[in-house]
């Protein structure tokens, strides 16, 4: 069978599932034009990435990168841009007696053998991504407008009435919208965006990802498609499209480019239309790993320590954006176990974890935090998550059920460890309460991680090495810090991927004893580190000496810096 080492590479790397493989087979014996590569990508089973990259595995072609495509045209006039659209196929060079080309499907015979008789030279193949090569067919034959720009073409748009809601329906369901939308989400999971925010203003609408942290704005539709691009958004996430005055939630799952993911949607009245926030969850890419997520040495070690403690209160602290949620997760991996019974209360359930239950808060029909967290203790629990201690009553509770022998997770809004423990005291927690139930509290910050593949290192200045004081860190030779420079593998940002840095405050006794005293954060974090805690700058300059991150990024973070 033709492609058999393809799928048997694709199977072997957990890119494609017995089952999707006999679908694929399915529809292959009713598709005629498309070959089996092409099926793959168009059924959202594999991305143009890992279909390319089989090929490459197999050690017969070569994989072009999008810098390598050339600007002018390399095949004769004879060969079509319909042909060549079709079969994404484009030329890359050419001498007098072969042509070089680009193919998504570099084994298609049939394009091959095409393209040499109406060459009348040999064709050496080589693989590149689908939309790659038709972006640069666009280029070679000057129609060098965006995908965007096509679909607005396609699509009627007047303005829309407030009522016209009939119309709204319609349009929101026709194919250059339904084209659009796919398209902003096919943007945002080839970026690896956690975030698209979709804002429409008086002229524009504009369009932007959360990329590693950092939003950048992409292609967007047509201010006129404003109102069919959000409804459409809000047909697929099952929510009100006649309710524009109010916010609004719901969820999306979807199969895309060979990924599973969990959308989360929030939309907010805004003074030009609806404001649209999509959170992409890929749970394929979700490492709930602790040396994955930037946990190492000694406070790796505490945290699991206090982790394996029988009962109390553990804290994980930062603002919005931090990772606190993963965390959370990667904890409540480790403790997921058969003799274990884990009772969580989130607002949004964000991960879906096999083996622990898990309740969304809906405050509207009066299920809290708190009535929720009532009801949990009842269930008799060994470990209780509450997705975030907000009110006295919520944190009273939690203190309750540490102190009847349940180990407890929650997150605070606090900037650093030492500042959780005094926002509880301001919430009106006791002093005496707080010290016999908390066990440690972690705060943490997300940086980005340089990209292995382009970042560059140069010997540290002595003088940067005396003021940040690096030599603590790596006593012996010179200290190397790392540039991002930018390539094809990370979008040209010189970054990929984030990691955290850390600090952890165990709650030993010199700490409980000011906390008795009243003492303030400051107090509390100094003695801290003079136990030997890391804060999260000093945490965050360790991974920049190993090569990690920048110190552009630690500046960027924490308020030490």
């Amino acid at each position: 069978m033709p492609y058999q080492s393809l799928l048997k590479n694709l199977q072997e790397r957990n890119k494609l599932s017995s089952s999707e493989l006999k679908k694929v087979e399915r529809v292959k014996k009713t598709s005629v034009a498309e070959t089996m590569p092409q099926l793959l990508v168009k059924l959202g089973l594999c991305s143009e990435l890992d279909v390319a990259d089989a090929f490459v595995a197999e050690g017969n072609f070569e994989k072009v990168t999008s810098d390598q495509y050339p600007l002018e045209m390399q095949l004769p006039e004879a060969v079509s841009l319909r042909f060549l659209k079709n079969y994404h196929v484009i030329g890359l060079s050419h001498t007098d007696n072969d042509i070089t080309v680009a193919m998504m499907d570099p084994e298609d015979q049939f394009t091959i053998s095409a393209l040499s008789l109406m060459t009348g030279k040999s064709i050496i193949a080589k693989v590149g991504l689908l939309s790659e090569i038709d972006a640069a067919l666009d280029v070679q034959y000057g129609e060098d407008r965006s995908k965007m720009d096509k679909l607005i073409d396609d699509l009627a748009v007047d303005d829309l009435g407030e009522e016209d809601l009939e119309h709204l329906k319609d349009l929101a369901s026709e194919a250059p919208v339904i084209k659009m939308v796919n398209l902003i989400m096919q943007r945002a999971i080839e970026t690896r965006a956690s975030d698209i925010h979709i804002e429409p203003f008086e002229q524009t609408l504009k369009v932007r990802l959360r990329v590693d942290g950092v939003l950048q704005e992409i292609d967007a539709p047509n201010v006129k498609s404003t109102a069919a691009v959000i409804s459409r958004i809000k047909i697929m996430a099952k929510l009100n499209i006649a309710e524009r005055r109010l916010p609004q939630d719901g969820r999306i799952k979807v199969q895309m480019i060979g990924k599973e993911l969990d959308l989360r949607v929030s939309t907010i009245p805004t003074m030009h239309g609806e404001s649209v926030v999509i959170r992409l969850l890929d749970k394929e890419n979700t490492v709930l790993d602790f040396a994955a997520l930037g946990f190492a040495g000694r406070h790796l070690q505490q945290f699991i320590d206090v982790l394996s403690l029988p009962h109390g209160i553990i804290l994980i602290t930062g603002p919005t954006g931090s990772g606190k949620s993963t965390t959370m997760y990667a904890a409540l991996k480790q403790l997921n176990t058969p003799e274990r019974k884990i009772i969580t209360v989130e607002d949004p359930v964000e991960y879906q974890m096999e083996g622990i239950n898990q309740i969304q808060a809906k405050p509207q029909i009066g299920l809290t935090f708190a009535s929720a967290l009532r009801s949990i203790v009842r269930q008799d629990p060994d470990v209780i998550m509450i997705g975030e201690m907000r009110d006295l009553e919520t944190a009273r509770i939690a203190v309750q059920s540490a102190l009847t022998g349940h180990l407890v997770l929650s997150t605070l809004h606090t900037n650093d460890a030492a500042g959780g423990i005094t926002r509880l005291l301001d919430m009106g927690l006791e002093e005496y309460l707080l010290t016999s139930t908390v066990n440690g509290i972690l705060a943490q910050r997300l940086v980005r991680k340089l990209c292995p593949a382009c970042k560059k290192g140069t010997i540290a200045p002595p003088e940067i090495v005396a003021d940040l004081r690096l030599q603590r860190f790596a006593p012996a030779g010179n200290i190397i810090l790392y540039k991002p420079v930018g390539c094809s593998a990370c979008s040209n940002t010189g970054y990929r991927g984030r990691l955290a840095i850390i600090e952890f405050l165990p709650m030993t006794d010199p700490v409980r004893k000011l906390i008795m005293a009243h003492e303030e954060a400051g107090a509390i974090q100094k003695l801290a580190i003079a136990e030997g805690m890391q804060t999260l700058y000093e945490n965050g300059l360790v991974k920049v000496i190993e090569g990690i991150t920048t110190l552009e990024e630690i500046m960027r973070v924490t308020s030490e810096a």
